[in-house]
């Protein structure tokens, strides 16, 4: 199956997507790290495309999009998604969420109900107000720091071409300012209590599933196992594998996926 890089007009300006196969709609949200984008999710569109049609956006601030020079908040980010979907002209769709992706995709759960067909939360933040260090300590990485993160978090075979890309990313002017400014945000302790999601959480009526890593030092398991307490008609699978499910387990981590959404399909 092709996958297509594309791009669209929103109110912020450029943003860039993969898109690829045919079928309901299936969205994927990548993580708070500086170069991720959309095409931390390679390896997953490949099978996935071929059950669902699969949209992989860059967030607003990341990419190689425009960027806002201002702070934003969760909330903004979910409203992002909203305005993805208006753009793409997608009613509702599948959502997937990893890390803050997951997050996000909770706060649009509760606020959206009509816009999600299926959530999934891949070790995903919200009920915790800690900050994670990348959070509280950013810096622009080297290279090696980069290939260093593609090793050890990914399957990827060419570890150097993913790593080189990434790193070409994080060079582009301004990229790290408008970073600092959406962690400056993030990272307020005050702004973490407003969109913590165990308020909303017991909200969420789509059906859930929950998918998390065993071994994930970043957001620990029994995370996982509160959420799935939390929200209705939900699941929770795990995976002997750490924080970055999508990239270190893809082909555990897409049966999990087209399993679960293959017994909900839109009606």
């Amino acid at each position: 199956m092709e996958i297509y890089r594309r791009q669209i007009k929103l109110s912020h300006g450029t943003t860039y997507y993969l898109e690829a196969g045919q079928g309901e709609p299936l969205i994927l949200l990548h993580g708070v790290g500086f170069f991720t984008g959309g095409d931390y999710w390679l390896e997953n569109i490949k099978e996935l495309s071929q059950h669902y049609q699969v949209y992989a956006p860059d967030f607003v601030g990341w990419g190689e999009g425009d960027r806002l020079d201002v702070e934003y908040s969760f909330s903004y980010l979910a409203d992002f998604v909203r305005e993805f979907q208006d753009g793409l002209g997608i009613s509702s769709a599948h959502i997937v969420g990893h890390s803050m992706g997951g997050w996000v995709a909770s706060v649009l759960g509760y606020e959206s109900p009509d816009r999600v067909r299926t959530l999934t939360l891949v070790g995903a933040g919200g009920i915790s107000t800690r900050v994670i260090p990348m959070m509280s300590s950013f810096t622009p990485p080297s290279y090696e720091e980069v290939l260093k993160h593609v090793k050890e978090t990914t399957r990827i075979e060419n570890a150097e071409e993913a790593a080189k890309r990434w790193h070409q990313r994080a060079q582009i002017p301004g990229a790290a300012e408008a970073y600092l400014k959406i962690m400056t945000h993030m990272k307020n302790p005050i702004h973490r209590a407003r969109y913590n999601t165990r308020r909303r959480l017991p909200h969420i009526k789509v059906p859930t599933l929950i998918l998390w890593g065993s071994e994930d030092k970043i957001n620990e398991l029994s995370m996982g196992e509160e959420m799935q307490a939390m929200i209705p008609n939900s699941e929770l699978a795990v995976l002997p594998y750490g924080h970055y499910l999508p990239s270190e387990a893809p082909k555990e981590f897409n049966s999990l996926v087209i399993s679960f959404m293959n017994k909900h399909n839109y009606r």
